[in-house]
């Protein structure tokens, strides 16, 4: 590994730093509307499962009373 002087790593950071291509407001909003879709579809569909096991495990239980 290179050993890089204080200076020289601030300089090779600030020209890095000029490579990034932040997203656009409209790109932000997209993607955090497409979260919160899928976020809550997710959510249903594990409410759902969750229900179909808590229905079989309690009717198994039922069958052993």
């Amino acid at each position: 590994m290179a050993k890089v002087s204080p200076g020289e790593f601030l300089r090779q950071v600030r020209i890095e730093s000029g490579k990034i291509v932040w997203p656009t407001r409209r790109e932000t909003v997209t993607t955090g509307v497409m979260v919160l879709i899928m976020t809550t579809i997710l959510a249903f569909f594990f409410f759902g499962v969750d229900s179909l096991f808590h229905l079989i495990v309690k009717t198994l239980l039922g069958l052993l009373s």
